[in-house]
């Protein structure tokens, strides 16, 4: 348990530097709020999040794993599955069940009342792909274990999934510019930043896609891939249309949002026009 949490430190510590670097020499957008001001709201939702884990529920995926395995639950016992294909098909079905539970923080409106704090950033950075209310984040982790026991995902699975979900999600929600063909390629396998930042555009119809956090694949196999923001990643609004002042999402207004806040109208049932193309993708 001590090395594979000092595992994911390492991977966490390391994929936020170089992100957070990246974001320095090549940004792809300029922020609208100064960096220090975010920084100190989300970073400190991030330790209030892992301080409610760590009293909670420290390492609990990890420990389902290892009971999973003691007491032969899951599908993959069931059907006695060979070691690696049972790794990569629990990672590929985790994978899956975290967009679909994206999805549905999208079209449950108490969910999406909590789901509102990671939209309501007015800029999207490093920082954001860790942004999430204590709530969800809890929620979050009920629907996994229930994944890792419906499964059966082995321990090693469970260790890949939580490293790469922290670090993709990460990478895809920075602010960092890379070629075209680049990006062309990388979203072939994995979410890139281009991709996963018009799921935080102001237009409902763009938030309501693109809600793959790893694999690419399941927009497109359930229908809800957009590859780009009608108006370019340079022109496109990040954020909720109902939260445009920095002084409506500090801190204490963040951890009240889902209880006193206005949802709009982000329901995937209340979907808006479709947005108009303006053919620029910078």
């Amino acid at each position: 348990m001590q090395k594979e949490l000092a595992l994911r430190l390492a991977v966490f510590f390391g994929v936020f530097i170089i992100m957070a670097l990246w974001e320095v020499i090549a940004p792809k957008r300029k922020l609208t709020v100064s960096k220090a001001e975010r920084w100190f709201n989300n970073l400190s939702i991030i330790v209030i999040d892992n301080l409610l884990l760590y009293l909670l529920a420290p390492a609990i995926a990890i420990t389902t794993a290892f009971a999973v395995q003691r007491a032969g639950w899951g599908l993959l016992n069931y059907l006695h599955m060979s070691f690696w294909p049972s790794v990569i098909i629990s990672v590929l079905f985790l994978d899956m069940v975290i967009y679909l539970q994206h999805l549905m923080f999208h079209a449950v409106p108490l969910l999406w009342r909590f789901h509102m704090m990671h939209h309501a950033d007015l800029d999207i950075d490093v920082t954001t792909g860790l942004r999430f209310h204590p709530v969800e984040i809890l929620i979050s982790m009920g629907i996994k274990i229930a994944a890792i026991s419906v499964i059966g995902a082995p321990v090693l699975a469970v260790l890949i999934f939580e490293i790469v979900l922290n670090g993709t999600s990460m990478f895809n929600h920075s602010n960092v510019r890379m070629p075209y063909n680049m990006d062309r390629l990388l979203r072939l396998l994995v979410v890139t930043p281009d991709m996963h930042r018009v799921h935080h555009s102001v237009t409902i119809r763009e938030t309501n896609s693109n809600f793959g956090f790893n694999f690419p694949w399941w927009d497109r196999i359930f229908g809800t891939y957009r590859a780009q923001p009608a108006a370019g990643h340079q022109g496109m609004t990040i954020g909720l249309a109902q939260y445009r002042h920095r002084s409506q999402v500090t801190l204490p207004r963040l951890l009240v949002l889902p209880f006193v806040g206005n949802p709009g109208f982000y329901s995937i049932n209340k979907s808006g026009r479709e947005p108009v193309r303006t053919n620029r993708l910078r």
